[in-house]
C-alpha cells in the first residue's frame, strides 16, 4: 500500500476513477525525527500532495485508509476488439470508454507501415448479481531459469505478435477477475525470458493534442529498431490531474512496454524516445525507470523543486540521487 501511494499508481479504470491518490482518505507519515503526521486531502494537505507520488522520500507510510468500491461478484464481463491501426485505436477508445469502466489495449510494437499501432482492445465491467460461470482451474506455467541470452528478440517478438494479433478469440466472455486484471500471473517468473541481462521497462504519457503524432513517431522508432517485446500496453488516461506534486498520471495517452537489455543500443533508443516525449510535452514514469536523465526528469516534473522541501533528510534513493546529479 505504501508503494502504491508513493508512486500514485493507476489502473484500467483511470478514465473514471483516477489514480490511487484519488482513492485515499488518509495515511500516517512517520518522519525520521519521530514526528507522526496524519495526512489527507484536507489534513496536512501539503504533506499529502508531497507524499502521493513522492517516491517514498518524505518518510515511512505507517498506515493507509482508502475508499473501496462495492461489487456484486468477482466476475468480469469482457469484450475484445481487434483494431488495425493507431488511428483506429483512438476511434475505438471513444466508444469503449463510454461503455466500460475498465479499458486497456495490447499493441503490436513490431508492426510498421499501415499496421503501425495495431492491436487488441479490451473493455470490461463487473458482472451483475447472480451472473457467474464455472471457475476454471488456475494453471500457471513457470519459466524455470534465465537462459544465457534473451528469448525475446526481433524474430520471436514478430512471430508471437503476428500470431497473437490474429488468434481467434470470443468477442465477449465472462472472466474471473484474476486473469482480467493480472494476466501475467499465468506465467510465473516471466522476467527470466529476457535472459541474464534482464530488461528495461518504459512508460510514457503524451498529452491529448500531441498523442497521435508523437505515438506514431515512438512506435515507428521502436519497430525500426527491432527491439521491444510482446508486452506493450496502450491506454488513455482520464481528463483529471492527480494531486501529487510528482504524480505521473495526467490527461493523455500512456504507452508501456519492456525492452530486452541490449546494452548501449537499448539505452540510445530509450534516450530518443525520451526526447520525443519531451518535445510532445509528456512525461516518463519514474516508477518504471532505470536510466532517464536528470534534465529530462526535471522537465517532466516541474514541481520537483517544491517537492524537495518535503524530503526526509534520512531518506534517499538511487533514483533521486541520479536525477539530481546532472
Amino acid at each position: 500500500m505504501g508503494g502504491a501511494v508513493a508512486n500514485d499508481v493507476h489502473g484500467k479504470n483511470h478514465h473514471l476513477a483516477g489514480s490511487f491518490g484519488e482513492q485515499l482518505r488518509a495515511f500516517e507519515l512517520l518522519r525520521s525525527d519521530g514526528t507522526r503526521l496524519t495526512c489527507g486531502p484536507d489534513t496536512n494537505a501539503d504533506w499529502f500532495r508531497a507524499t502521493v507520488g513522492g517516491l517514498g522520500l518524505t518518510g515511512l507510510i505507517a498506515w493507509v485508509e482508502i475508499q473501496l468500491q462495492r461489487i456484486a461478484n468477482p466476475w468480469i464481463v469482457a469484450e475484445n476488439r481487434r483494431f488495425a491501426s493507431l488511428e483506429e485505436f483512438f476511434t475505438l477508445n471513444d466508444e469503449y470508454e463510454a461503455r466500460y469502466p475498465y479499458t486497456v489495449s495490447w499493441i503490436d510494437c513490431a508492426a510498421a507501415g499501415k499496421g503501425l499501432g495495431r492491436g487488441l482492445y479490451l473493455g470490461g465491467l463487473h458482472a451483475p448479481p447472480g451472473v457467474a460461470a464455472p471457475v476454471p482451474p488456475r494453471r500457471s506455467l513457470s519459466v524455470p531459469f534465465a537462459p544465457p541470452v534473451s528469448l525475446v528478440n526481433t524474430w520471436s517478438v514478430r512471430g508471437f505478435n503476428q500470431l497473437y494479433y490474429h488468434l481467434p478469440r470470443p468477442a465477449r466472455a465472462l472472466l474471473p477477475y484474476q486473469p482480467f486484471f493480472y494476466p501475467l500471473d499465468n506465467l510465473l517468473e516471466w522476467n527470466r525470458l529476457y535472459g541474464k541481462r534482464g530488461f528495461f521497462q518504459y512508460q510514457c504519457v503524451i498529452p491529448p493534442a500531441a498523442a497521435r503524432a508523437a505515438l506514431r513517431e515512438i512506435l515507428g522508432r521502436i519497430a525500426a529498431s527491432g527491439q521491444g517485446s510482446m508486452l506493450a500496453v496502450l491506454k488513455r488516461f482520464g481528463e483529471r490531474t492527480s494531486g501529487g506534486l510528482l504524480s505521473f498520471p495526467r490527461p493523455g495517452v500512456t504507452l508501456a512496454l519492456d525492452f530486452p537489455n541490449l546494452g548501449q543500443k537499448t539505452l540510445d533508443l530509450l534516450d530518443r524516445l525520451d526526447e520525443v516525449t519531451r518535445q510532445a510535452g509528456g512525461a516518463v514514469y519514474p516508477a518504471k525507470d532505470a536510466r532517464m536523465s536528470g534534465d529530462h526528469f526535471r522537465h517532466y516534473f516541474p514541481n520537483w523543486s517544491t517537492f524537495a522541501n518535503f524530503i526526509d533528510p534520512r531518506f534517499s534513493s538511487s533514483f533521486w540521487r541520479r536525477v539530481m546529479a546532472d
